[in-house]
């Protein structure tokens, strides 16, 4: 039954990627100055795209690196709370560690949040002893 799952789970994923390019003007781009994470997933600095997975809003985006050796699909949900008048890029900072908690870029259709990891709570306790959290914003285009 779990297999059943994770081969219908990843054939909806790649169905979901091959809309991408339909849907490649909906999206931000960010120069990232700094290595982050998306759920346990670690990306290192450099400029990415982030965009809705598939050509309809369904709550999957895709976050991949302009020279395409790094992408990942997760979950987001409903709008975003801060209005802004330009895109953003919002991190949780703990440490030397970032973690992506939200896209807002209104013009592009993305104003969304980043459900919290396992490994963020995690990082998010054991930092919690030493100092406060911050939030960083990256400005996207």
């Amino acid at each position: 039954m779990k297999r059943l799952i994770a081969i219908a789970l990843l054939i909806f994923a790649s169905l979901l990627t091959a809309g991408v390019a339909m849907a490649a003007d909906r999206g931000a781009q960010a120069n990232v100055p700094f290595a982050f994470n998306v759920g346990d997933t670690v990306f290192p600095a450099g400029d990415y795209t982030i965009s809705q997975a598939g050509w309809r809003p369904s709550g999957v985006i895709e976050i991949r690196s302009t020279d395409a050796k790094h992408a990942t699909l997760t979950t987001a949900f409903g709008d975003a709370a801060k209005p802004v008048n330009g895109g953003e890029l919002v991190f949780n900072r703990y440490g030397d560690r970032y973690f992506l908690t939200e896209v807002l870029c209104p013009n592009g259709g993305l104003s969304m949040q980043l459900p919290t990891s396992k490994l963020e709570r995690m990082v998010r306790i054991n930092e919690a002893r030493l100092s406060t959290p911050t939030q960083v914003l990256v400005a996207a285009k």
